[in-house]
């Protein structure tokens, strides 16, 4: 696999700034969203800075594998976290149904 990404660099790149900018937007983002300007520049220098890492890549440093590794991290931690959310909305539902039963019961 390491040959084939060192073959066809275009396809590395890619993958390279499409992990880049996930990661960016799921651990870096600010809580409100950049002026356009600064948006831009943003990632400007991500698309740059993917061109050092897809130089790493093609120097045979598993870039594109380590990134996978990354996102697929991140995206079990907000299963989680929406799992997590889910029990927690459950339980509260379950908890007002019977404090209904409970106030039914006592009228």
């Amino acid at each position: 696999m390491q040959e084939w990404l060192a073959e066809h660099m275009l396809v590395s790149y890619l993958l390279i700034v499409g992990f880049t900018i996930f990661i960016f937007n799921n651990v870096f983002r600010p809580v409100r969203r950049l002026p356009i300007l600064k948006e831009i520049l943003v990632y400007v220098t991500i698309a740059i800075g993917s061109l050092v890492l897809l130089v790493l890549q093609v120097d045979k440093l598993p870039i594109i594998q380590c990134m996978a590794v990354a996102v697929v991290l991140m995206l079990i931690l907000r299963l989680r976290q929406l799992y997590d959310r889910w029990r927690k909305d459950r339980g509260n539902a379950d908890r007002n149904d019977k404090g209904r039963d409970a106030a039914d019961e006592v009228r």
